[in-house]
């Protein structure tokens, strides 16, 4: 009987712990909490410490993304869900270019791919020049990946996403060329 109820008191934990949504804001903050509502302009939610408080609301320019209790999840920055005729400051307009960035930039591949094998093949010395050169290049424009081309016009928005973008292409090559640094020396030992 005791097992059970321990069995059934983990459940009831584990299910409460779970059933929350977390708000993501543009500043990497993450908030724990009930969403109520959404409208095109504001998030209506309850803090998830009492769900049986008041409901306090946030205008969505603030939220970066939603993940709700069941996996599913909304990002508020996508060209899909605002209104990107919406007059905005030139701060929000950069913040909002990295973050899609983050979210939209993937094609770092081809660079990263030949800094990893020609470390890996060749030497981490050798290695390094692709990785020099790739992480010193921006993304050309038809690698940006970006969401929308109207987003694209505001220069704010536009210096963002490709400053983010280069950030993220950088931090890859650099992550690829250290991990081909890595298998060399696992094959070096492995030989002495």
């Amino acid at each position: 009987m005791k097992k059970l109820l321990s069995f059934a008191t983990c459940l009831l934990v584990s299910s409460f712990i779970w059933s929350q949504d977390v708000l993501t804001l543009h500043n990497g903050e993450e908030v724990n909490v009930k969403v109520v509502e959404i409208s095109a302009t504001e998030l209506k939610y309850k803090k998830f410490e009492n769900v049986d408080g008041p409901i306090y609301s946030m205008g969505l320019k603030n939220v970066f993304m939603i993940v709700y209790e069941n996996g599913t999840k909304d990002i508020f920055n996508s060209s899909k869900i605002l209104d990107v005729d919406a007059p905005e400051d030139s701060f929000d307009s950069f913040s909002r270019g990295q973050n899609d960035a983050r979210v939209f930039y993937k094609s770092y591949k081809a660079a990263t791919t030949s800094t990893l094998l020609t470390t890996i093949l060749f030497s981490p010395l050798v290695g390094l020049i692709p990785a020099v050169a790739c992480s010193l290049t921006p993304p050309s424009e038809d690698n940006l990946d970006y969401p929308n081309y109207e987003k694209m016009k505001n220069v704010d928005y536009r210096q963002g996403y490709k400053t983010k973008a280069h950030k993220i292409k950088s931090s890859k090559v650099w992550m690829n060329w250290g991990i081909g640094f890595g298998v060399n020396v696992a094959v070096l030992l492995l030989l002495l």
